[in-house]
C-alpha cells in the first residue's frame, strides 16, 4: 500500500505523483472502429520488424489491455507507483463513431460509479461533443454540478476545432467553476481526423477564455516545436506529457530545457502502454532513460510529478480542493 493509500508518507524520499492523463480500461469507452485503427498500426508496426505476428493476435493483445472497467487494478498500480490521483478522462467518440456501444450519458454515470468505488483516487474530465447541442450543454452541466466532475476533456479528431464557437458554451461553464480544459492533440487512430487536431488551434480559445487553464495533451511527442511556443507565451496553455512511453527520453529532456516546467504535467496515458509494463515501471523509466536534464532541481520535479497538476485541479470552485492538503 502506498502512502498515499495509508494516509501518511512513509518513504520521505518517494515521488509524490498525480497523473493528469489516463483513461478507464473497458472497451465501452472506445468504439471498435477506434480500436480497427490501433491494431492496424500496431500490426503494421510489429510486422515490419519482422516480428512474427498476425493481426488476430495483436487485436487479443489489445483488447487484453481493456479489462479494467471498474478502475480496481488501476487504483491497485497507482499504489506500487506512488500516485496519489489520476485524472480520467472521458473523449466522447459517439457522435463521429456511430458504432459506440454506449452513449455519452451512460459513460458518464458509468465514471461516476468508479470514482465512487475509489473515494480520493480519481478526478474526471468529461468530454461532451459539441454538436450535441443543447442536450449535450445539459449533460455537461450536470456531470460538473451534481456529479463533481473536475474539468473538460476535449477530442478534436472526431470533427471540431478548439476554437469552435460551438464550444464556447462550454468553455463559459468552466471559466465559471475554475475548471481546466485538456484536449487531444496530434495523431490518434487511423479512422479519425489529424489535421484538425493541431495546437495552434487552440491559441483563440485561450485568448477569449483568459480564465481558463487548457491543457495540450501528448505535447512532448506531438508538435513540440509548436506546443513550447504556445506554453511559454499564453499564460493559461499548459502541455501533458503522456505518449513518452512510446517515443524514449530524448523529447522529454528537450522539453524540459525549454523553460516551461512550470508548465508541464506527468501524465501515463493508462491503459495505452499497458503491455509496456506496470505504472510503477513508467515512472521509473523516467529516470532509467534520462529524462530529466542534470540540471533539472528537484523543485522543478516536483512541479512536473505533482505540484503543477494540483495548482491547476485547486482552482475549481464547486468545491474546496483536497489535493494539496493530501500531497
Amino acid at each position: 500500500m502506498s502512502e498515499f493509500a495509508s494516509g501518511a508518507r512513509k518513504d520521505p524520499g518517494a515521488p509524490r505523483i498525480i497523473d493528469f492523463h489516463s483513461h478507464i480500461a473497458s472497451g465501452m469507452c472506445f468504439p471498435q472502429s477506434f480500436n480497427d485503427g490501433v491494431v492496424d498500426n500496431m500490426t503494421v508496426a510489429l510486422t515490419s520488424r519482422g516480428l512474427p505476428v498476425t493481426r488476430e493476435k495483436v487485436a487479443r493483445m489489445h483488447a487484453g489491455t481493456l479489462t479494467d472497467p471498474l478502475c480496481d487494478e488501476l487504483v491497485a498500480q497507482m499504489d506500487e507507483a506512488g500516485i496519489a490521483e489520476s485524472v480520467l478522462l472521458l473523449p466522447d467518440f459517439t457522435f463521429a463513431l456511430k458504432d459506440s456501444t454506449h452513449t455519452i450519458a451512460e459513460l458518464v454515470e458509468h465514471h461516476r460509479k468508479v470514482v465512487e468505488r475509489h473515494p480520493g483516487r480519481f478526478r474526471v474530465f468529461v468530454g461532451v461533443d459539441p454538436r450535441w447541442g443543447a442536450d449535450g450543454l445539459a449533460l455537461f452541466e450536470r456531470a460538473i454540478t451534481e456529479y463533481g466532475f473536475d474539468g473538460m476533456k476535449l477530442y478534436p479528431p472526431c470533427g471540431y476545432r478548439l476554437s469552435d464557437e460551438a464550444l464556447y458554451p462550454f468553455y463559459e461553464i468552466c471559466a465559471r467553476y475554475g475548471l481546466p480544459v485538456l484536449t487531444h492533440i496530434g495523431a490518434t487512430s487511423p479512422v479519425l481526423d489529424f489535421e484538425i487536431a493541431q495546437p495552434i488551434y487552440v491559441d483563440k480559445a485561450a485568448r477569449d477564455f483568459p480564465g481558463i487553464d487548457f491543457v495540450l495533451a501528448h505535447g512532448s511527442v506531438h508538435y513540440p516545436d509548436e506546443v513550447a511556443m504556445l506554453c511559454n507565451n499564453r499564460p493559461n496553455i499548459y502541455v501533458d506529457v503522456s505518449g513518452y512511453e512510446a517515443f524514449g527520453a530524448a523529447a522529454l529532456n528537450t522539453l524540459f530545457r525549454r523553460g516551461i516546467n512550470h508548465k508541464i504535467l506527468f501524465g501515463t496515458d493508462w491503459p495505452v502502454f499497458r503491455l509496456q509494463g506496470r505504472q510503477t515501471d513508467l515512472v521509473e523509466k523516467l529516470d532509467k532513460e534520462g529524462a530529466f536534464p542534470e540540471s533539472m532541481t528537484d523543485a522543478d520535479r516536483d512541479l512536473f510529478f505533482y505540484k503543477n497538476a494540483a495548482r491547476l485541479l485547486g482552482k475549481n470552485k464547486l468545491k474546496p480542493s483536497e489535493v494539496t492538503a493530501a500531497l
